[in-house]
């Protein structure tokens, strides 16, 4: 599952150490996730978007939502 974490970390100037705290999680588990070694539970996902006021689909991309087709 592709994720944008680090990027809305940076725009709200969040160390990966601060996001974790904010959301109950260790640093290494936001590490995981942003590599794409942990897919986080539905749960965790909708606390990160909720911490950045976006929608879940704003910061994660799953599957064929990760593609682009182009049309003729």
């Amino acid at each position: 599952m592709k994720n944008k974490i680090k990027v809305f970390r940076a725009m709200h100037d969040m160390t990966q150490e601060d996001l974790a705290v904010a959301i109950g999680v260790t640093r290494q588990t936001i590490l995981a996730i942003e590599k794409g070694k942990y897919v986080p539970s539905l749960d965790l996902a909708f606390k990160i978007s909720r911490h950045f006021h976006v929608n879940i689909e704003e910061v994660f991309a799953y599957g064929e939502e990760t593609r682009t087709i182009d049309i003729d």
